[in-house]
């Protein structure tokens, strides 16, 4: 009835979705549309576990052995505000290939944003800063590490050109991440790696904790390309909460984000089809 938004259960266990809907009462996209809210949401970084540590030469060798990263498997997806298009993934660009470490740091320049992925894990950015070390959020701390070590034996691209906001000169990137070196827990403003990444890159205070007021309203769209070429979109009220989940289903992975999104659309026809989920026909029926 009216202008609902449906809901999809999200099975991430550190927020809650809260259903909203568009106060405008607006709805120019054709097809379903989901409100999604993250409350007391923490850092997505890998658990701790098996080759946790990243810093120091001391560790058992951890990147002798690459873990998997499976490529088709990756969500692709584009990302709105205000009907502008400001992130857009796509594997099949050749700048979406992967590459060991070593091969990487052929191609770095001061100020790239790295992305660091394997199956089953949250992607880890990072900031390259120039000989070979990288700056990066991890573990609710703010750390220079070797680019070898940060990588914990994943594989890694560059990933400039994801976001299409205008990059800061390369000085300036390196500045802005190395003045954070150290900086931990509550002095921390950034909820994930990615967001302390892109925001040393691209300046902008969307990437920070707190940097735009929820206002009810949800200028932000998640665009889903499904595996059978359909999209599906979510909204959300800032930019933080929408990178949070597109980092959900980064960990998921493409073929269980088609099938959460199948199983909502087939409880959301079941309703509409039922008759008696209407409160008026069920009254009359009785």
């Amino acid at each position: 009835m009216g202008n609902q938004v449906d809901k999809i259960k999200l099975s991430h266990p550190s927020y809650a979705e809260v259903p909203t809907v568009d106060p405008n009462g607006l709805d120019t996209e054709e097809g379903p549309r989901i409100g999604v809210s993250y409350i007391f949401s923490t850092d997505d970084e890998e658990p701790e576990g098996e080759n946790s540590n990243v810093d120091g030469a001391d560790k058992e060798h951890q990147t002798a052995t690459e873990q998997k990263h499976h490529k088709r498997n990756e969500v692709e997806c584009a990302v709105y505000h205000r009907g502008e298009c400001i992130y857009e993934k796509s594997v099949k660009t050749a700048g979406m290939e992967i590459y060991s470490p070593e091969n990487l740091l052929n191609k770095c320049k001061a100020g790239d944003l790295l992305e660091f992925v394997t199956t089953g894990q949250y992607p880890h950015w990072a900031v390259y800063v120039g000989d070979f070390q990288v700056v990066h959020l991890h573990r609710a701390e703010i750390k220079n590490s070797f680019l070898t070590d940060a990588s914990q034996g994943r594989r890694c691209r560059i990933v400039n050109e994801l976001y299409k906001f205008k990059a800061l000169g390369a000085e300036m990137v390196v500045q802005n991440a190395m003045e954070q070196v150290g900086a931990k827990d509550g002095e921390l403003s950034w909820r994930n790696s990615e967001c302390f990444a892109a925001w040393c890159r691209f300046g902008k205070r969307e990437f920070k904790m707190g940097g735009e007021i929820r206002i009810g309203k949800q200028p932000y769209r998640l665009k889903i390309l499904m595996s059978n070429k359909q999209s599906h979109i979510l909204e959300f009220q800032c930019l933080q909460d929408l990178i949070t989940e597109k980092r959900r289903q980064d960990q998921v992975g493409r073929t269980s984000v088609d099938q959460e999104l199948a199983n909502h659309l087939n409880s959301v026809e079941e309703i509409r089809s039922d008759p008696l989920s209407d409160p008026i026909t069920a009254q009359i029926a009785q």
